[in-house]
């Protein structure tokens, strides 16, 4: 049973900032109904140093890489520069060089690979596609991206502010040490049942607990 002090909460201050929330999201939307090659990559990097550094240091680094230049023509030292505040830069910085070798040089261009590996229909390959295929990104990270150009309608997004909120809700026993495939497939099937039981959809409630978290709707 979920606890309905929680829920009765969450829906009050969902009420509060709904249209926040899908104004963000119709933002991730266009994003690839609209942006070019560059802006998608940029999402794409973004993501990959985002695991235990803050969202807003991590989109600053993007910010500045693409400012730079040093996004699709940056060194790795260079890339490492603009890295201030996240953690684990240098591994961060190759991740990038070596995703830039080989996605951003894909046949077609970086949105054509997303295409290929399935978007926009097939969302779960394309997520486990990235998990398996690039260094750096697990199933958090891979959703995290495609979430943010526009397909975070049945995917979760399982970082800590996420996990706890669960656990105050009663949807999980605890936050689990670590995720493994099987586990994190499963704890995201019970926000997904979270979601249906108290009508909120999946890529609200992840913007609502975020919100509840940091204050705000970022990204």
């Amino acid at each position: 049973m979920y606890r309905k002090d929680v829920i009765d909460m969450w829906r009050e201050k969902y009420s509060e900032i709904k249209d926040i929330i899908e104004t963000r999201l119709n933002e991730f939307s266009d994003i690839w109904r609209h942006a070019d090659d560059e802006r998608l990559f940029a999402e794409f990097i973004f993501c990959h140093l985002t695991p235990q550094s803050k969202a807003k240091v991590c989109w600053r680094a993007v910010e500045c890489l693409r400012n730079k230049d040093f996004l699709l023509h940056g060194e790795e030292e260079e890339i490492k520069s603009c890295l201030v505040g996240v953690r684990f830069k240098n591994n961060k910085a190759g991740y990038i060089v070596r995703s830039r070798e080989q996605y951003w040089n894909y046949p077609g261009g970086f949105r054509q690979f997303l295409v290929d590996i399935g978007l926009p229909d097939d969302v779960m390959s394309a997520r486990e596609y990235l998990v398996k295929h690039v260094k750096g990104m697990g199933y958090k990270e891979a959703s995290h991206f495609l979430r943010n150009i526009g397909f975070g309608k049945d995917i979760a997004i399982l970082d800590r502010h996420i996990l706890k909120n669960l656990v105050r809700v009663g949807a999980i026993p605890k936050v689990p040490n670590s995720l493994t495939r099987k586990r994190y497939l499963e704890i995201e099937g019970f926000m997904r049942e979270l979601s249906q039981s108290i009508s909120i959809p999946m890529d609200h409630l992840d913007l609502l607990l975020w919100y509840l978290e940091a204050g705000e709707v970022f990204k």
